[in-house]
């Protein structure tokens, strides 16, 4: 049999609902049973890869190696009202790597299909990209208090369960869309309830595999002039990729940096890089993700926009 990752467990909501979330349930050998958060509509993607890369955790012996990357197609949309496992197969354990494969299925069909890689402490060069300057998430709007200023049922939704706290730099894209059109946007985030200090830091970099996927394709929406709220959106994630480069504290504020490389074909391209308080890059992330809006020829589904347009809060408050 294969012992679960232990999760600390805290009180506080939001948070504490997903770390109850990525507390797996032991199987078989090498095979877990999960369960997903409530969700509006399907089941979320950050959530499953979290869950996936720590069933891979599980499976490696050497528990000072930590994930640094991985790669993942997500091939179904899941109920977030069944139960799922999560599979993993164990591809090479050498001597400074391990590699895994964690197939995760729903009612007999696979939803996620995840190649992840550990690597255990190793002392080298040292080099990478700085972050841009911009204000820091106390001069910025919350996204709890956008969706508290909305009359719509997915940001009453969001505004009690978001585990996470966003601030955008420019304009948000959850009451319309940005008339600069950029195809890069900044933002902070952090938990919305502290993690217990001395957390391992594997739950860190489960954490924030978690979050990131939510903010993937907004630079996509922004360079195009879309929104949240356009009408007849159509959005999902179709592979995601990213790399650990150094260790990260998921209580601190972190800046994400996101930039859109191409929308075209129904599909965006985006990449996020993501910095510490200190200026340093801790992770980055690469996202392929569906995107369709309704045209002369054909309609969008309409299944991932919040709905109607909407007024932005009034200025004094919103300075996203």
């Amino acid at each position: 049999m294969t012992d679960p990752i232990q999760i600390p467990i805290i009180d506080a909501e939001p948070v504490a609902s997903v770390l109850r979330t990525l507390t797996l349930q032991e199987a078989g050998p090498d095979f877990f049973a999960a369960e997903s958060l409530p969700q509006v509509r399907r089941v979320y993607g950050g959530q499953v890869i979290a869950q996936a890369l720590l069933a891979a955790a599980a499976t490696v012996p050497d528990r000072t190696r930590q994930p640094h990357s991985l790669h993942a197609y997500f091939l179904r949309g899941g109920d977030p009202d069944r139960p799922f496992s999560l599979a993993v197969e164990r591809l090479r354990d050498g001597r400074s790597f391990s590699s895994r494969h964690v197939s995760c299925r729903q009612d007999g069909a696979e939803i996620l299909s995840l190649n992840c890689s550990f690597q255990g402490p190793e002392v080298g060069l040292d080099s990478a990209e700085v972050p841009p300057i911009v204000p820091g998430p106390e001069q910025l709007t919350s996204a709890l208090e956008i969706f508290r200023s909305m009359n719509h049922p997915v940001a009453k939704f969001l505004g009690k369960t978001a585990a996470f706290d966003v601030r955008h730099v420019q304009r948000s894209l959850y009451t319309g869309a940005d008339p600069a059109r950029s195809n890069s946007q900044q933002l902070w985030m952090k938990p919305r309830n502290p993690l217990p200090e001395g957390m391992d830091q594997l739950i860190h970099r489960a954490l924030l595999a978690y979050v990131v996927d939510q903010v993937m394709l907004e630079p996509a929406l922004r360079a195009t002039g879309l929104s949240w709220l356009t009408p007849g959106m159509s959005l999902a994630s179709l592979d995601h990729a990213m790399w650990f480069h150094r260790d990260v504290d998921i209580n601190e504020w972190l800046l994400f940096v996101g930039h859109a490389v191409s929308v075209g074909g129904g599909r965006a391209k985006t990449d996020i890089r993501i910095f510490n308080p200190a200026g340093q890059l801790v992770a980055s992330a690469a996202q392929e993700g569906m995107i369709r809006v309704p045209t002369e020829e054909t309609q969008g589904s309409g299944r991932w926009g919040f709905g109607t347009e909407q007024s932005d809060p009034p200025a004094s408050t919103t300075r996203s």
